[in-house]
């Protein structure tokens, strides 16, 4: 099995390589003087930092509070940040400039081994669901503790990983599981981890701290884009989520005239296709890049958020929320940040990726699920036109949200005794 999967990885990884370098030509990305670190080069690292690896943007927001939290504790430990996707190199980036950021190798044993030699961790923190068995069995052979934080496994993918059993089980023996859930929990057991290096801490992502000037962002935005009616936010849309979207304002537009939507896609190659889209529709459009200046706009029924970095920012501005990746097949993104500003949410019905949450929040009316365009139409305009129920949807999530915290905490307390006997 171990080698099926190395000649699989063999094969893609150049395949992979290839893709990366044609995207490049075309804009915007960051990755192409930086191909080489997907196969384990790049300067070395120095002082043995704490490695903490978030695959992409959604892992990165439990990692940026989880590096703020380290740097507080033990601001001597240097802390390498590794991330796969480019849009997630981008954000790591700008977290600070004194931390370390690569791209994760491919999962082969030649380019993991130049990585570990180039950064030689003295611990490996890995967040969520990235289990990548050769490189968890070179930190094992190295004797570098590893952690699997806010660890959490669907039913689905424990279904696949226990197909794989030869692969995971030696490489998660040794590891330290904190999961989101008892569910969690026991999904990791049964791939492989040990039950009593296995512990439950609640989801990272509950402890994320909002910008201290956010409702001043969100206000100037409101401003700018909506001052004389309602907003709503479609946020990190998918392919083949757009056009429900769309058709879903039209709707809200009959009802409501003045309402105007800020459409975010998920990621930034997407940001032609979907600009080109709103202009097949005949959608009055402005794009947020272009939109130079503070002052009020008029004569747009659509914001084309085409920027990094910028959606909690329209979340705080908003009435209320879509999040995409859930009317697709994807998995669903991150619920907890318009919960946490007290914006009502819609979700389609995919919801594998944070499966709790969404339970949490559908169950205590803070959000609700959507199938169809007109669904998704419906339930924006009672919220538009209600203000009272809108309020009582918000307040539900922010408490939902306050009520929930401490999985931070509770991981520092795992990482304490592992930072003072790892040996750099």
């Amino acid at each position: 099995m171990r080698w099926i999967y190395r000649l699989a990885v063999y094969v893609a990884a150049p395949l992979h390589a290839v893709w990366v370098s044609l995207r490049v030509r075309t804009p915007p990305h960051a990755h192409a003087p930086r191909l080489a670190e997907r196969f384990g080069f790049g300067p070395p690292v120095s002082g043995a930092p704490v490695w903490i690896h978030a695959a992409s943007v959604g892992e990165l927001q439990p990692a940026a509070a989880l590096v703020k939290a380290l740097r507080a504790q033990r601001p001597e430990l240097p802390i390498l940040l590794t991330t796969f996707t480019p849009t997630g190199a981008a954000r790591a980036a700008a977290l600070a400039p004194e931390i370390a950021v690569r791209y994760l190798p491919y999962d082969a044993p030649g380019p993991v081994r130049r990585f570990l030699d180039r950064t030689r961790p003295r611990l490996a923190i890995i967040l969520e669901t990235e289990l990548w068995p050769t490189l968890l069995q070179r930190c094992r052979e190295r004797a570098i503790p590893l952690v699997i934080a806010s660890a959490r496994l669907s039913s689905r993918s424990a279904r696949r990983y226990r197909r794989f059993g030869a692969l995971f089980r030696p490489a998660l023996d040794g590891a330290l599981i904190a999961a989101q859930s008892p569910q969690d929990a026991e999904r990791f057991h049964s791939i492989g981890a040990a039950p009593a290096r296995t512990h439950v801490i609640g989801n990272l992502k509950f402890d994320c701290t909002l910008p201290p000037d956010i409702a001043e962002r969100g206000h100037e935005l409101r401003a700018r884009y909506a001052a004389h009616g309602p907003l709503w936010v479609a946020g990190s849309t998918h392919e083949g989520e757009d056009v429900p979207v769309i058709e879903a304002h039209a709707r809200v537009r009959a009802a409501l005239p003045g309402a105007v939507l800020a459409l975010a896609p998920r990621h930034p190659q997407r940001f032609e296709s979907v600009a080109a889209l709103l202009e097949a529709h005949g959608v009055r459009t402005v794009r947020h890049s272009r939109a130079n200046g503070s002052a009020p706009l008029a004569e747009h029924a659509v914001v084309l958020l085409d920027t990094l970095g910028e959606l909690v920012d329209f979340y705080a501005a908003a009435d209320a929320a879509f999040v995409g990746g859930s009317l697709v097949p994807v998995g669903g993104h991150n619920l907890l940040e318009p919960a946490a500003l007290g914006v009502p949410i819609a979700t389609g019905p995919h919801q594998s990726n944070g499966e709790e949450i969404a339970r949490l929040l559908l169950g205590r009316g803070a959000a609700q699920r959507v199938h169809t365009a007109r669904e998704l139409a419906d339930c924006m305009i009672a919220w538009l036109r209600d203000p009272l129920e809108r309020a009582r949807a918000g307040s539900a999530g922010r408490e939902a949200v306050a009520e929930n915290r401490g999985a931070l905490r509770r991981l520092l307390a795992l990482l304490d005794p592992l930072l003072d006997t790892a040996r750099p």
